[in-house]
């Protein structure tokens, strides 16, 4: 029976990978993980699985240094562990296969045994020995289980070999056919390597490190559409959330090669490439795809195509895409996306597709961009610019007067909706206009989400919802866009919410909140609060009556640290704010939905570690005149202190039309930039804004040096 070795973290990754891992934050992290996932053999699991598979993909280095990736397949059986330290492989060389260059004794190997029957697959890399005419050993460096995300259904069955059919084809760019493989391709394989120093074991007299080559051959999926095909010739390709090894990645952070293989599952083609690749880790066309948490390109300078390469073929199952796969993007809804992007600033026409009643005060309405309309003019590709959960939507209404006024309204939609939801409470003249007048194909304009109110993504903090009334609307979203996380990178967070309504007829989402509850498995705890229980039922309509308070929080949450998160009316939040800050909460945990002058009135915690650190304090509004020049229109326009004047009623006094919308911060129109000086806000604004921009509309001259303040308009 062999030891078991567990190498230092050193030596389980090599300098490529921990650059990767310290670029998030997880060294400690993948240091612990490593030496408990990663092994220098075999278990017994790995061993019967490899046994069992009809086909293995290899990587491998050719002796010009070039990465390649290939398939070889066989009868179950032609892969069998000697021991948990070798696997023999038993196939005949393949010279038209231009990874067979590395398939010599002594040379560094990489394998990926993958079952698409039932996603399973493990990761071994090794260097060949006892190579020959129809079979080499493989012994083993690094051994380890990978998780099934990204792998589509497949059934496998064989077809009769016969050499002769293969076709080989050697050129130096992606062809035609090439290029349609890539376009509709949902699955593709990718070698790499590293060569790397290797500190001697502990039972080696050796005193010096050793230098070995590392081959790692690894699975990518996705939906069809995710590999993008560039004008020069190479690829982009997203890289989604997985076991935050980075073998792959830190390999070509490390050497910059990388091989590629794309397979014709129906015909047994394979597409071969080798070439130059890199690592994109601030990339701004990240944000655009959805799922993607960085991006890598390929530069082909090798390719291979080799028609009825394989004995195998593969059936796609009904409905077999990958889970994980289906909760990304392609690079087409990247593009609208992006166009989207830059739209942002400007009135946009939304339809409205659907519309839905939540309660008997409460209604949805879901808005996309308008597709083949005759009555809209100057539209384009573009999408929808993604929210954070949380955010705002700004639009603009044409009411009966036509008057456009507009309004703001909290987004109750997944940020990875096709769709925008607004649900509007009937409470205003224009929520009353809409739940009225507005229907299906009705046009409503919009500009991209805003607003800070959104969850702390660095936090791992689990997480307390306290909603009032509509303030329901930021939570839903929050609780879509958490359990969308746990599934697309297992990022687990407990969330509590306490939904206080007037009555069980008032309340709104019951049947979504149902279901959100039950699809988190435990994650999410609903507590549902009523102020008037009549002709409600305990436990089955309600969980407390009253209102929320600190005694009921009390009596629902664990023991723990928490982030708060507050939605309702003004008083409402006052007094969960109080309530949380009595009980010593530090102020930097609470979150509050903040609409301008009913703005939570908070106090800043004396303790700095309560604090968050390196926040500037705001500007301060001037205690003396201020000359406001209006540089673009080249008026001048004194501001005085004692007339409490925001910088919008200035300028509409000096003759100026500026756009504005809420006049409370809410919605952005009226963003400007700051050529010179500074401003300050008696009650800060939720729209999102830079330190070179001012919102007219409740912004002041800010107190200092400067007695001038030049705006561009």
């Amino acid at each position: 029976m062999s030891m078991s070795y567990s190498p230092p973290a050193s030596e389980t990754w090599h300098e490529g990978e921990l650059a990767l891992h310290q670029h998030m934050g997880i060294t400690g992290q993948m240091a612990a993980i490593g030496q408990r996932a990663i092994r220098d053999h075999m278990i017994e699991q790995h061993r019967t699985f490899f046994a069992r598979l009809p086909f293995v993909v290899l990587g491998t280095v050719d002796n010009q240094d070039n990465a390649w990736a290939t398939i070889r397949t066989g009868n179950p059986g032609f892969m069998q562990a000697k021991n948990d330290k070798t696997l023999q492989i038993s196939v005949a060389p393949n010279s038209n296969d231009p990874a067979q260059n590395g398939l010599s004794s002594g040379s560094a190997i990489g394998i990926l045994g993958i079952e698409p029957e039932t996603r399973r697959r493990n990761r071994m890399n090794g260097s060949i020995a006892n190579s020959g005419e129809a079979r080499f050993d493989i012994s083993v460096h690094h051994s380890f289980g990978n998780c099934p995300q990204y792998i589509r259904l497949r059934d496998h069955y064989f077809v009769a070999e016969n050499p002769a059919d293969e076709n080989i084809r050697h050129i130096d760019h992606i062809d035609t056919f090439g290029q349609n493989l890539i376009k509709n391709a949902d699955t593709f394989f990718v070698a790499s390597y590293a060569d790397r120093a290797i500190a001697p074991r502990p039972a080696t007299a050796q005193s010096t490190p050793n230098t070995r080559r590392e081959i790692d051959v690894s699975h990518r999926g996705g939906k069809p559409g995710f590999v993008r095909l560039d004008d020069d010739g190479g690829l982009t390709i997203p890289d989604f959330a997985g076991n935050l090894f980075f073998n792959t990645l830190g390999n070509i952070l490390q050497t910059g090669r990388a091989g590629l293989l794309f397979a014709d599952f129906e015909t047994g083609t394979v597409l071969q490439m080798t070439g130059r690749a890199e690592v994109l880790l601030d990339s701004p066309e990240t944000a655009h795809f959805q799922g993607a948490e960085r991006l890598w390109r390929f530069i082909p300078a090798k390719v291979v195509i080799r028609e009825k390469a394989l004995a195998l073929r593969w059936h796609p199952r009904d409905a077999g895409q990958s889970p994980n796969s289906l909760l990304t993007g392609n690079w087409d809804e990247a593009a609208q996306r992006a166009r989207a992007a830059r739209l942002a600033t400007e009135w946009r026409p939304l339809e409205v597709v659907r519309i839905v009643d939540e309660s008997r005060s409460v209604r949805s309405f879901y808005l996309a961009p308008p597709q083949n309309r005759q009555d809209i003019t100057n539209t384009d590709a573009a999408g929808l610019v993604p929210p954070h959960a949380g955010q705002f939507l700004p639009i603009r209404i044409t009411m009966p007067d036509n008057s456009t006024p507009v309004r703001t309204y909290t987004l109750s939609s997944s940020p990875v909706d096709q769709h925008y939801r607004i649900s509007v409470a009937r409470q205003t003249t224009v929520s009353r206009h809409l739940h009225a007048t507005i229907a299906v194909g009705d046009i409503i304009e919009a500009r991209a989400p805003q607003g800070n109110f959104v969850p702390d993504a660095l936090s791992n903090r689990p997480v307390v919802m306290m909603a009032g009334g509509i303030g329901i609307t930021p939570m839903i979203a929050m609780l879509h866009h958490m359990l969308y996380e746990a599934r697309r990178a297992r990022r687990f967070r407990p969330c509590w919410l306490f939904y206080a309504a007037r009555s069980k007829e008032d309340r709104a989402f019951d049947r979504e909140l149902a279901d959100l509850e039950k699809a988190s498995q435990g994650m999410f705890n609903i507590i549902r609060v009523l102020s008037d229980t009549d002709n409600a039922l305990t436990r089955q309509d309600y969980d407390a009556s009253g209102h929320i308070d600190m005694d009921l929080l009390q009596s629902r949450l664990p023991f723990d640290d928490y982030d708060f998160y507050l939605c309702g009316p003004p008083g409402f939040m006052q007094a969960m704010y109080d309530g949380l800050r009595g009980k010593n909460i530090a102020d930097a945990r609470i979150h509050a939905e903040a609409f301008g002058p009913a703005s939570v009135i908070r106090t800043v915690d004396s303790n700095p570690a309560n604090s968050v650190s390196g926040d500037k304090p705001p500007a301060t509004i001037s205690d003396v005149p201020v000359e406001v020049n209006f540089a673009r229109s080249g008026k001048t326009a004194p501001w005085h202190p004692d007339k409490n004047q925001t910088l919008l009623d200035l300028a509409e006094a000096a003759g100026l039309s500026p756009e504005y919308g809420c006049r409370s911060g809410n919605c952005g129109s009226c963003k400007v930039g700051i050529v010179q000086g500074d401003v300050a806000y008696a009650s800060q604004p939720s729209a999102s804004r830079d330190a070179n921009s001012a919102f007219l509309c409740c912004a002041m001259p800010a107190a200092g040096a400067n007695t001038r303040l030049v705006l561009d308009i």
